[in-house]
């Protein structure tokens, strides 16, 4: 098979690392941008030497493009990635795949019956640290999964976005904005999901803004910004879930993974690299571990490249809609259960993504 062509829409700030990333690779090669404002396209295909500056549905209509990365909002990632796949290409979207289950459900039916493929971001679990640590425990290390903490702890992006309303908006929140990185890990480490408990809450109904350019404007919060939740594995494996944008101050671990034979300590999932820690019983100390697999250095991407080597060979790709999906639920579970006072269990699952070989790492 020849490269695959990939068009991109949506050249925000995001779309820097992925075309910085996806340069001069022997599998795929960026052909076009779109994006609603065409100044944006046209510097992002001067920067990065690409040839062809398009509308979104010139895009859509060219057949020489395989592949789509939808970079847009959230709010139309499904209505975009819906498009994609009518006009017959594969699509790799942000994060999350949508906002809505319907949504989501829609762009994963319609995939399947036009026989194309779903990629969704994150994609940082298939970073060097991550997968250390995935190797760590296929080898046995910390014997048996039985626990994990998982904690985004912050004060929210206010202080320091340009443009921070929409993390405050129906469908987004600390749940939805990292949510994803945090469970692609867990789900990557330890397995799907099978039933979870959630808490959640709204600590101030208005946030004030202190970033500029929109210095002192008020922010109305529509959505929990403390989320708690408890989450069941397939496995037997409990784990422990907060995202917060309430939060000073915290010395709690972005992710622990805790075995019969010994405990974990995860690196930042939004992150690609990281330090690998692991205590074994009867040690006092911790001991750091070498890192096992490459793309250490922000990769954003990579999930793109494992996506199109899994188009040539004919193979499941790690990133897929299937996981996106199962994530998606499981942040609607985990608010429904806090509003309806129960347990939710998971319509969904999905595979646990295979380890990365060091031949697809960049």
């Amino acid at each position: 098979m020849d490269k695959i062509r990939i068009g991109v829409i949506g050249c925000g700030n995001i779309s820097d690392i992925y075309l910085t990333n996806l340069r001069e690779l022997e599998s795929l090669e960026v052909v076009a941008v779109a994006d609603l404002n065409h100044e944006k396209a046209v510097e992002k295909a001067n920067k990065y030497g690409i040839d062809l500056v398009l509308g979104v549905d010139e895009l859509l209509d060219d057949d020489a493009i395989d592949l789509v990365l939808n970079l847009t909002i959230p709010a139309a990632h499904a209505e975009i990635s819906l498009r994609v796949i009518e006009a017959g290409k594969h699509v790799y979207s942000e994060k999350p795949l949508a906002i809505t289950l319907e949504d989501g459900r829609k762009v994963l039916a319609k995939a399947e019956e036009k026989g194309l493929l779903v990629g969704s971001a994150p994609d940082t679990f298939l970073g060097g640290g991550l997968q250390t640590c995935k190797k760590l425990i296929q080898d046995g290390a910390i014997g048996e999964p039985i626990a994990a903490t998982a904690f985004m702890m912050g004060h929210g992006p206010e202080s320091w976005h340009p443009d921070p309303e929409f993390f405050y908006r129906a469908g987004a929140g600390p749940m939805f904005d990292m949510g994803p990185y945090y469970l692609s890990v867990l789900i990557n480490l330890i397995g799907p999901v099978q039933r979870l408990t959630g808490s959640t809450r709204v600590t101030s109904p208005e946030r004030t803004i202190t970033s500029e350019p929109k210095y002192g404007q008020k922010i109305k919060v529509e959505t929990p910004t403390h989320v708690a939740g408890i989450l069941d594995f397939e496995n037997g494996a409990i784990g422990t879930l907060i995202t917060s944008f309430d939060v000073w101050g915290s010395k709690t671990h972005f992710i622990e993974i805790y075995g019969t034979k010994g405990s974990l300590s995860v690196p930042d999932p939004n992150t690609f690299g990281g330090q690998v820690l692991l205590r074994k019983p009867g040690e006092v100390e911790w001991s750091e571990i070498a890192i096992t697999h490459g793309s250490i250095d922000n990769s954003r991407g990579i999930g793109v490249i494992d996506m199109v080597d899994a188009l040539k060979n004919r193979r499941p790709h790690r990133a897929n809609g299937e996981l996106a999906y199962h994530i998606l639920e499981t942040m609607h579970g985990i608010h429904e259960s806090s509003i309806k006072g129960e347990h939710y269990r998971m319509t969904s699952t999905c595979r646990q993504p295979e380890a990365l070989p060091s031949e697809i790492t960049k």
